[in-house]
């Protein structure tokens, strides 16, 4: 293999090396993205369950059963 031929398989292999860790960072841009709005889904639901406990009372206290 002469030393130029050398050089296009190398400089072929980082041109393919640097697309594959492009796609990579937007794969891993894009998982930060939809963990940040699970958390924020997270976080509003546990508002709303907090906000339910509060007013039904605390979850050890249950309501007699309606035959009482």
């Amino acid at each position: 293999m002469s030393p130029e031929s050398r050089i296009v398989e190398l400089e072929t292999r980082q041109a393919f090396q640097d697309d594959t860790i492009q796609e990579l960072n937007d794969v891993v841009v894009e998982q930060g993205r939809v963990i940040q709005r699970l958390q924020l889904q997270v976080a509003e639901l546990i508002k709303r369950y907090e906000e339910m406990v509060g007013q039904y009372g605390s979850e050890g206290e249950e309501a007699p059963p309606p035959h009482y």
